[in-house]
């Protein structure tokens, strides 16, 4: 008689609940346990900083699946369920009240965490982070009252946020040490089209400034201080100041972790019966030739799947095109591939930067690396496409809309000179 397998995902996340379909879709018929510290079932995270912080979207939408889902497929999910330690050699989880949990392939998807400001004031009320449910309530009750946010970081969810305050009638003030927003992520071309953005939608942005302390009135925060000794009047003071992954189980397990837990481009860890996936996850991307760890939704969205099709033993490499979105007002946007500030020769434009109808396209020695599509729909497979040729683009048939970009798909072969 063969004794049914129990496969354990510690992460009720997107990444955690998408694997737990996926081991369904697979056929694996053995015990699929899905655990979750939060008290709300699995979620989608970007609509807390974008609709259903606006109000556009009801809560029940941002839910990856329906409630009754679980019982359905025969997945039991605990939720308010805290995993404090994992024994490889036993193959068991340890959980609250030393409850032990045996496993024969654990998935670990347990996200990562908002980096704390560490600032005199910091801890006051009204310093709000955006990461869960809960925080993006709070965040939507302070528009409701608020008159002046200031927002602490310009990266995407900084500026997300404040767009929403601006939606919310709420003025913004955004701070940054950077000399303009998302700088680091986008490099300079882009990052001043954000900047402009931002401006002519009414938001203060105070670049190249410190923090020195969060101010206090009446026991709460009521601003912020620079250190050049300017104040910041606000209501609310929201940090969003990037975030750290959640290794400290995997650390303490003994896996390999480096930014993240280190998996190979099956997802599997320095342990093979335990993989990891999501913002948790650096992952091996064999088209790139690196590893990235990637705290974006589409890398939840797909490797869940993929961690769980090699755990019933598919044997299938993961290596997805990065992709994101953003939108902010009216400009939405894509972005495709990997490019970090610096590391890239030059950004061609095609279509019109001005009304805010383009796309970018950042080029390393004559090769599409990375681009992002902005109010300019339905050529991500187009793009991903050029991004795997690896070939070298003539860069004025790139920068031209009346030639096709499926056209471009390595023209000219990347050992060309």
């Amino acid at each position: 008689m063969t004794t049914q397998k129990t496969f354990v995902i510690v992460g009720a996340g997107l990444a955690g609940s998408k694997a737990a379909e996926a081991l369904r879709t697979e056929a694996f018929d053995g015990r699929v346990v899905l655990i979750g510290e939060e008290a709300e079932r699995p979620y989608d995270r970007p609509p807390l900083s974008k609709d259903y912080l606006q109000g556009k979207v009801d809560k029940e939408k941002i839910y990856v699946h329906p409630e009754k889902w679980y019982a359905e497929h025969d997945v039991e999910l605990r939720l308010e369920s805290r995993v404090t330690g994992i024994d490889l050699v036993a193959h068991q989880l340890i959980a609250q009240n030393d409850e032990r949990i045996d496993y024969d392939k654990l998935l670990v998807t347990t996200g990562s965490s908002p980096r704390v400001l560490s600032v005199p004031g910091s801890d006051l009320d009204g310093v709000l982070y955006l990461r869960g449910i809960q925080d993006c309530e709070a965040i939507k009750s302070a528009f409701a009252s608020a008159k002046r946010v200031a927002i602490i970081g310009a990266g995407w969810i900084g500026l997300e946020t404040a767009a929403a305050a601006r939606a919310a009638g709420v003025d913004a003030t955004v701070i940054e040490m950077a000399k303009l927003p998302l700088l680091g992520v986008l490099g300079r071309e882009l990052a001043e089209i954000y900047a402009a953005l931002h401006r002519e939608h009414g938001v203060e942005l105070r670049m190249e400034v410190e923090v020195a302390e969060i101010v206090v009135a009446d026991h709460r925060a009521s601003g912020i201080r620079l250190a050049d000794g300017s104040c910041i009047d606000a209501d609310v003071v929201i940090v969003g100041v990037g975030i750290t992954p959640n290794v400290e189980l995997a650390e303490a397990a003994g896996l390999t972790v480096d930014n993240g837990i280190v998996v190979n481009e099956y997802l599997a860890s320095s342990d093979p019966d335990v993989f990891a996936a999501g913002d948790v996850a650096n992952a091996f991307y064999p088209s790139l030739g690196r590893s990235l760890r990637l705290e974006h939704w589409s890398a939840a969205l797909n490797q869940g799947p993929a961690a769980a099709a090699n755990m019933v033993g598919r044997n299938a490499a993961y290596d997805h095109v990065p992709y994101f979105f953003s939108d902010q007002y009216d400009m939405g946007m894509e972005y495709w591939g990997n490019v970090e500030a610096g590391s890239y020769d030059q950004v061609i434009f095609r279509g019109d930067v001005a009304t805010r109808e383009f796309i970018a396209f950042w080029l390393r020695k004559g090769q599409v690396v990375a681009a992002m599509n902005v109010n300019v729909w339905d050529v991500g497979d187009a793009i991903t496409a050029l991004i795997r040729s690896g070939g070298q683009v003539d860069t004025a048939r790139l920068a031209d809309p009346d030639v096709s970009l499926d056209a471009l798909h390595g023209r000219f072969p990347a050992e060309a000179k």
